[in-house]
C-alpha cells in the first residue's frame, strides 16, 4: 500500500488509475483553486500559465484532459486548441474550454473545433469542474478500449 493510496482512502477518495489533467490558465489564483479542488479528488494535475507553455506540456506530459483558458498570453487558447487538434499527438486528447466568456459565437467556435464542452468559470465550481473530470475521463477510456 502506498501512501498515496492511504491518503486517498482517509480522503474517502476510491482507488483509481492516476488520471492526469493539465489545467492551460493565467490566473494563478484560478489555478490553484482549481488545482486544489481537482488534487484533493485524486487527479494529478499540471499547471501552465501561458498558451506556450500549455502546448508543450500537452506534447510532452499526454495528458488524459485539458482544460482550457481562451485568454492567455502567448497563445490564445484557440491558437492552443488549433495546434492541438493539427498534432496527431494531441489531437485525440479531451480538451474543456473554461474560460470568463459566455458569447454564443464563442462557444461555437469551441465546439467546431473539437472540445467536450465550453464552461464559463462563473457558472461552475471547483467541485462540478472535478465531478465533470471523472466523467469525462471515463467516456473517453472507454472510447479508447473499444478502438
Amino acid at each position: 500500500m502506498t501512501l498515496e493510496s492511504i491518503e486517498r482512502d482517509a480522503r474517502g477518495v476510491p482507488d483509481k488509475p492516476e488520471i492526469t489533467v493539465l489545467l492551460i490558465e493565467d490566473d494563478e489564483v484560478t489555478a490553484e483553486m482549481y488545482q486544489q479542488q481537482l488534487e484533493h479528488d485524486g487527479y494529478r494535475v499540471i499547471v501552465a500559465h501561458d498558451g506556450v507553455a500549455g502546448l508543450a506540456t500537452a506534447q510532452r506530459d499526454a495528458p488524459d484532459l485539458i482544460y482550457l483558458d481562451l485568454r492567455l498570453p502567448g497563445l490564445d487558447g484557440f491558437e492552443v486548441l488549433e495546434r492541438l487538434r493539427a498534432n496527431p499527438l494531441t489531437m485525440p486528447t479531451p480538451v474543456v474550454i473554461l474560460t470568463n466568456y459566455s458569447e454564443p459565437e464563442l462557444r461555437a467556435r469551441g465546439l467546431h473545433l473539437g472540445t467536450l464542452e465550453f464552461l464559463v468559470k462563473a457558472h461552475v465550481t471547483p467541485g462540478q469542474l472535478s465531478q465533470s473530470t471523472g466523467r469525462w475521463t471515463v467516456a473517453r477510456a472507454d472510447l479508447t478500449t473499444l478502438s
